[in-house]
């Protein structure tokens, strides 16, 4: 290799590794051939520089084409669209054809991904196509040779710029040894030991044993349960829930630790949590439980660290991390059941909660992390405020059901005709509604109550055979014998298979049988 060559060569790497931030993609064994990236760099997002001397142009073409299918490789990992290559050629002389033709206008490949701008430097032009790299890198180049100890001259800017590479890659490296992994196994197991606790009291399917458990559940939120904004990230409703949100927790949570460190880990982890149960009780009246949101709070994270070094987002772990992001996104929005709105709160929740704690070890923005504290707070008060002062448009119907059911079971009769009672309007009658009213009613010896809202439930659904059902034993208990046979053979006519309306009927006649 010619000394002179060479040292333009190194030169060249020296001056877009060191002074403009070039960072290495590959070097070749015989560090004939060096690959550079810097994506920020909209002039040239990719260089690949070549010490070789060129003989024919058609090489020079084949050479051209497979620069294009490794930059369209490349360009691949980091999600891009097109993308400008720089392809220098240091070598003693030209191609001794005709090559001008072949660099004049840059190679674009049929797929149009990326666009090949080619520059052949040689010793007879005094290297003064590399002068290129002014316009490109916005920075003076200066090639300038020592005569007497040029080999020496170019060891050292080998030398310099491969540790200065060297320096970098350690950097990056040690941007994910913020922290080691443990409070991702604690939250693992915590959520594994709670979901066996809720199998043995009665199950993780089971409504009761959830809301029981804190599972987010908009009627006792409002009532001043404050702690189910927190609580659903360690409940799983059935095994499938628990399995899948364990897998992503287990190969997620690891890398926000190492990239945010332990204690910043559980800050974002938690608050995105809490964000996405606070989005799902604005947004969502379903009781819902689970980890997602705080999950999904990762992936907000790792968005965060992808806006803060977008270079080395992409080249790590970007294209997947979008990737399943997405796919989650369209799969929360397309299949039902799903909390969508606790899954998009706790995104966005981990990215807020990434911006207030920054990343270890690097310097302090108190401006803007101050700036995303203040606005994530205004954000939070705001919902709050919203949630709790509108809480007729977060309440359904089938939540107030479930929670009156739950408190007919536990026999807290008082309970839950207060609770229908101030759900209940007379405009808006439903018979489900007036059905446990009724029935609460029935528990709590006001008959009258009860036969009336049982009246108003069958004007509504002549055919809801429990209302008949319950309506002939308040007959019977006060001996309207006549009307309670009437609605005992409703029943009977609505559900012939049930023995308990057919018992009913036939006690019923008894005692009319008797009475006449």
């Amino acid at each position: 290799m010619s000394g002179l060559e060479e040292n333009v060569f190194w030169k060249t790497a020296h001056f877009l590794i060191v002074r403009n931030g070039y960072r290495i993609i590959q070097l070749s064994k015989d560090q004939q051939e060096l690959w550079l990236e810097k994506m920020e760099n909209k002039e040239a997002q990719v260089i690949r520089l070549l010490r070789y001397d060129l003989d024919w142009s058609n090489w020079l073409q084949r050479d051209i084409e497979s620069v294009a299918a490794r930059g369209e490789r490349i360009g691949s990992r980091y999600a891009r669209g097109k993308m400008t290559i720089m392809n220098l050629y240091v070598t003693s002389y030209p191609p001794v054809d005709d090559y001008q033709h072949r660099i004049d206008a840059p190679y674009v490949p049929a797929k149009g991904k990326v666009q090949i701008t080619s520059v052949v430097a040689f010793r007879n032009d005094e290297f003064q196509s590399l002068k290129i790299l002014e316009q490109v890198t916005g920075t003076a180049f200066s090639l300038v040779f020592g005569d007497a100890e040029l080999e020496r001259e170019t060891a050292a800017l080998r030398t310099k710029a491969l540790a200065y590479a060297e320096d970098r890659a350690r950097e990056e490296q040690a941007f994910f040894q913020s922290g080691k992994p443990f409070f991702t196994y604690v939250f693992l197991v915590v959520q594994v030991l709670v979901f066996l606790l809720m199998e043995l009291r009665g199950g993780s399917t089971d409504t009761s044993t959830l809301i029981r458990f804190g599972a987010k559940f908009n009627p006792l939120i409002v009532e001043g349960e404050w702690w189910r904004f927190f609580t659903p990230m360690v409940l799983h409703i059935g095994m499938l829930h628990l399995f899948m949100n364990s897998i992503a927790l287990f190969y997620l949570g690891p890398m926000i630790e190492r990239i945010f460190g332990n204690i910043r880990f559980v800050f974002i982890y938690i608050f995105a949590g809490f964000a996405g149960s606070l989005a799902s009780f604005l947004f969502s009246p379903n009781l819902s439980a689970g980890a997602s949101g705080a999950i999904f709070g990762c992936f907000g994270a790792l968005l965060y660290f992808g806006m803060s070094f977008p270079g080395l987002f992409f080249r790590t772990m970007g294209i997947n991390i979008l990737a399943v992001l997405v796919i989650n996104l369209i799969f929360g929005f397309t299949m039902p059941g799903i909390d969508n709105a606790g899954h998009i709160g706790g995104l966005v929740g981990g990215f807020a909660a990434a911006g207030i704690v920054h990343f270890p070890k690097k310097r302090k923005r108190i401006l803007k992390q101050t700036g995303f504290l203040a606005g994530t707070a205004l954000l939070m008060f705001m919902m709050l405020q919203y949630g709790f002062s509108h809480s007729s448009a977060i309440i359904d119907e089938q939540s107030v059901l479930i929670l009156a059911q739950d408190y007919l079971q536990n026999d807290e009769y008082e309970k839950a005709r207060s609770l229908l009672l101030d759900y209940h309007s007379e405009d808006e009658a439903s018979a489900d509604i007036l059905f446990l009213l009724s029935f609460a009613e029935i528990k709590l010896k006001n008959l009258e109550d009860a036969k009336s809202y049982l009246h108003q439930v069958l004007d509504l659904k002549p055919a809801f055979h429990e209302a008949h059902y319950n309506l002939a034993l308040v007959y019977l208990q006060q001996k309207e014998f006549e009307d309670a046979r009437i609605h005992a053979e409703e029943a009977v006519q609505l559900q012939p298979e049930n023995q308990d309306y057919q018992n009913l009927f036939n006690r019923v006649s008894a005692f009319l049988e008797s009475a006449g």
